[in-house]
């Protein structure tokens, strides 16, 4: 009895203790949650947060912790959802805020966070300018930021150049756009038009704005609004007429999230527009929750007859199950403190108690992670961490997978691996107007004009382009090759682009300006392209774009031919220049004198009083001019010397031969003018063509701008040249080669063409800065002119056939010092090699001789007059020479032999010397070396 009583008191004192153990390990966390309870977004939302909390609660059934949830209605408004948040920190004292659903409410309530040390945790607000500077703010959905790539991807893969970016005037709307003006500019894509539509637009206000876009060139949209606007927009864009063959519409995620949920109007109008959203992994989780969740949706909002979970459902249904796994990590919650000991009685507005239990459950939730409906949930830097996306293509009722997209690139199949990046194919995609050929991008605008081609008023030269009208009836004619050939380019274009042509011309009929502010018209878009003459410059190319050019560039010289005549007196001169006659008649001459230094101490034939010696030193190179020369040579040095020369003289003789015959053959044309910086050293005026860029050029080349004069027409060009510059004209005419081949055709008997031609990058068709026609005109003269199309057109307008007889004539063919000048210098190198050879020798041998004299002390004349006439002596062990058949040296024996050499001197200079020497020389009347 008594152990029962005791069993009895233990069993309660176990009970007592369990419960007051359950009571204070029971934590109940107060979570905020700011809504707009009226918006479609708000009520999948909360239908989520509160699914979330019970399935968690299920499973968890172990749990230490409750969230209790306090729900405010923000009214889509900022004002609403800052009263609601100040409401729940001061009065309710929560430790967390789900929300607010807008970017714009979320910018505000993050401060009222920041200050509470309360964290933010919104599941639907996407705006990238959202910021938080300590941090409280937990976004656990995907930024707008990440999705630009994929819509840039997308343009890049169809290859769209151009877009017309078309976006809400809200937080919501303008977060996006540095992400994605970046994006686009990394694929090449330029931003026509920015358009900005008020969430509140009225149908007049969004077709005003439609109508707008459709005058312009650009057919790709890309639409960053959110579901109520699209709602009314696409079908203002259908009645615009912009839902057709054409255009290309791209759509960020919301309305493609929500599509189901839009009527089946709106939808009907959305056909064939093009969107990117985030990828959600297929899972039996996800099945059974979306089951669930219609349920529940169903019964919370009784007046929706359908539902289908969405991504915001998702990523609202994951933060709650992140939320309540936070808490279950944090265990305990405490109270708030003041931020000062007056917070209780302050009076203002925004002063709130600093939460104790925010900054725990900040970082727990910042480090959970888990597999959730959405896919995998985890935070990086308070980010939901970027996923793939999905390429959707609204057919029917609702949008069809046609692709999926990651860091890697797009790819069609969703088991997705390496080899699938590489093709970077897309499913079929059909566009507006039911249509399967992609867009090209750009249009010519439908505001029922055609493109306005300005033409240059050239009345020089008709046959480029020609601008004729009739007075009577006022209709102009446009001819010329430059105009045939942009004809035929614009032909073979695939598409047909309606253009005509308007001459750049006063109201006088004269030409309205240079080539120059004619392309800068097309800059400010006064004409839409610009078809001429006109080359290609770096200066133009800063306000325009060029397409590839049709004709070939350069600039050329022209100048008058005067004839060689063939009873000119001198005209055995002609042959060769003056500089080479100069050096040749030089070379002549050191030729000589190494030949006589080499020979005269050796060789019989090279001595003799010195009226021969000059003789010599002129008559052997000449003689050797026919071969001629009679002379024996004996040293080796004058033998290499001489070998040279000759062949040197055969070189030069043949050359001389070849090119006076040639001149006395055939009739010689020789132009007037050579040499550029010869122009610039006398101050010729030279002429160019009048509006063109030459004047530039010239300048750079370093005319003076007074020389320089500009003429309209062959015939002012022509009466130019004939004067000359020291009458009135020119000496020289710059000009492109085009014009250079007209100008010749027409006087090819008194004018040529000289070089140095002066690149250029030739004639091109002008349009404005990024038009789409560049890339395919330039296509198009390609092909034309590998097709030879281009030249037949060209040779139709420019030949002539005055000037298409064989031309019996030939350029001068005067030989330069240029053509000789590896030869010469080779000649002259081994003949001074051999001299110094010789002297080098001569000194060392006779080096005592040599001491002697530059030791003693007589002038340096005496000792240059001594070392002549010691060098004019025989040479004694080396010279020969054979009188009557007999050798003066008949001492051929054996015996050692005393070589000397007399010199014979002055007493003056003999006494000098002696004076230097500490010895008496043995023989006081010769010098004995």
């Amino acid at each position: 009895m008594i152990f029962s009583s005791t069993l009895c008191l233990v069993s309660l004192a176990v009970i007592l203790c369990c419960s007051a153990q359950t009571e204070v390990v029971n934590t109940t966390f107060q979570v905020g949650v700011i809504l707009d309870s009226d918006s479609l977004v708000g009520r999948i939302g909360l239908t989520s947060l509160t699914l979330a909390l019970s399935d968690f609660y299920s499973l968890n059934t172990n749990r230490t912790t409750n969230l209790e949830l306090h729900v405010r209605d923000s009214k889509g408004q900022v004002i609403d959802a800052a009263a609601n948040a100040l409401d729940l920190l001061k009065d309710v004292e929560v430790d967390a805020i789900i929300g607010p659903q807008h970017s714009a409410e979320a910018g505000f309530v993050l401060g009222l966070g920041d200050r509470a040390s309360v964290p933010i945790i919104s599941f639907s607000a996407t705006s990238p300018a959202l910021y938080s500077p300590t941090n409280n703010f937990v976004r656990t959905a995907l930024s707008d930021s990440y999705q630009v790539d994929a819509i840039a991807a997308v343009i890049k893969y169809f290859q769209w150049n151009q877009v017309v970016i078309l976006h809400e005037d809200s937080h919501y709307g303008h977060g996006i756009i540095p992400s994605l003006s970046n994006a686009l500019q990394q694929v090449n894509a330029r931003i026509t038009y920015r358009s900005i539509i008020p969430p509140s637009a009225t149908e007049d206000t969004l077709l005003k704005e439609l109508y707008k876009m459709k005058t312009m060139q650009t057919r790709v949209f890309v639409v960053h609004i959110k579901t109520g606007l699209a709602s009314s927009f696409f079908p203002k864009v259908k009645e615009a007429g912009m839902l057709v063959e054409g255009y290309a519409w791209i759509v960020t995620g919301e309305p493609l999230d929500l599509l189901h949920w839009l009527d089946p109007h709106v939808v009907q109008t959305m056909q064939g527009v093009l969107g990117v959203k985030p990828l959600i992994p297929s899972s039996q989780k996800l099945s059974s929750t979306a089951i669930r969740w219609r349920r529940k949706f169903l019964l919370d909002n009784p007046d929706f007859s359908e539902a289908e979970l969405s991504l915001f459902g998702l990523w609202a249904y994951d933060t709650m199950w992140a939320l309540a796994t936070a808490a279950e990590r944090v265990r305990f919650r405490e109270a708030s403190s003041s931020q000062n000991t007056s917070v209780a009685n302050s009076t203002i507005l925004f002063s709130t108690e600093m939460s104790q239990t925010g900054p725990k459950l900040l970082e727990a939730i910042s480090g959970v992670t888990f597999e959730g409906v959405s896919g995998k949930f985890r935070l990086v830097n308070g980010q939901l961490e970027p996923s793939s996306f999905q390429i959707l293509n609204v057919v029917g009722r609702g949008g069809r997978g046609v692709g999926i997209w990651t860091p890697q690139g797009i790819s069609s199949e969703k088991n997705m691996n390496a080899s699938s990046f590489l093709n970077g194919k897309l499913r079929s995609v059909i566009f507006p107007g039911d249509s399967t050929v992609v867009p090209k991008g750009w249009e010519v605008p439908v505001s029922g004009k055609k493109l306005r081609v300005v033409v240059p008023v050239s009345p020089g030269f008709p046959e480029f382009v020609r601008v004729e009208r009739d007075h009577q009836t006022s209709v102009l004619k446009v001819t010329g090759c430059f105009i045939d050939m942009f004809d035929a380019v614009m032909a073979a274009l695939p598409y047909a682009v309606p253009y005509e042509y308007v001459p750049f011309e006063n109201p006088d009929g004269t030409s309205a300006g240079s080539y120059d502010e004619l392309a800068y018209q097309v800059y400010l878009q006064n004409y839409d392209a610009a078809v001429g003459d006109i080359t290609i410059t770096s200066k133009r190319s800063e306000y325009v774009d060029f397409t590839l050019p049709f004709s070939e560039g350069g600039v050329d010289m022209v100048v008058p031919i005067t004839y060689d005549h063939l009873n000119n007196n001198w005209i055995f001169l002609k042959p060769l220049t003056r500089e080479l006659w100069l050096t040749a008649i030089a070379l002549f001459i050191l030729t000589g004198v190494a030949l006589w230094i080499l020979e005269h101490r050796f060789n019989n034939a090279y001595r003799g009083p010195p009226a021969q010696h000059a003789g010599l030193i002129f008559y052997f190179p000449l003689m050797s001019l026919v071969f001629a020369q009679r002379e024996r040579i004996v040293s080796n040095l004058a033998r290499l010397v001489v070998v040279v020369w000759l062949f040197v003289v055969l070189i030069l003789n043949s050359t001389y031969t070849a090119s006076l015959s040639a001149r006395l053959t055939v009739q010689r044309l020789q132009p007037a003018v050579t040499d550029v910086k010869e122009l610039i050293k006398r101050g010729d005026h030279v002429g160019c063509h009048y509006g063109s860029f030459v004047p530039d050029l010239l300048l750079k080349l370093g005319f003076d701008k007074t020389k320089i004069r500009s003429y309209k027409h062959p015939e002012d060009t022509h009466e130019a040249l004939s004067k000359g510059s020291d009458k009135g004209g020119v000496s020289v005419f710059f000009s492109v080669k085009s014009y250079t081949k007209l100008f010749l055709s027409k006087y090819c008997d008194k004018y040529t063409s000289i070089g140095p031609t002066y690149h250029t990058k030739g004639f091109a068709f002008v349009f404005p800065k990024h038009s789409p026609l560049v890339a395919d005109v330039s296509r198009a003269v390609v092909e034309l002119t590998e097709n030879d199309r281009l030249t037949r057109i060209e040779r139709q307008w420019m030949d002539n056939s005055a000037c298409n007889e064989p031309d019996t004539t030939v350029a001068s063919t005067t030989v330069s010092l240029q053509s000789f000048k590896i030869l010469f210098g080779i000649t002259g190198s081994i003949t001074t090699t051999c001299l110094i050879a010789f002297l080098i020798t001569y000194l060392y041998k006779n080096r005592g001789y040599v001491e002697r004299i530059s030791s003693s002390s007589t002038t340096i004349w005496s000792k240059f007059r001594a070392m002549c006439r010691h060098f004019d002596q025989r040479d004694p062990d080396s010279f020969r020479s054979k009188e009557d058949g007999e050798s003066v040296l008949p001492d051929q024996n054996n015996t050692p032999r005393l070589s000397s050499s007399v010199v014979p001197i002055s007493s003056v200079e003999m006494d000098d010397i002696e004076a230097q020497q500490p010895t008496p020389l043995a023989s006081p009347s010769p010098l004995i070396t």
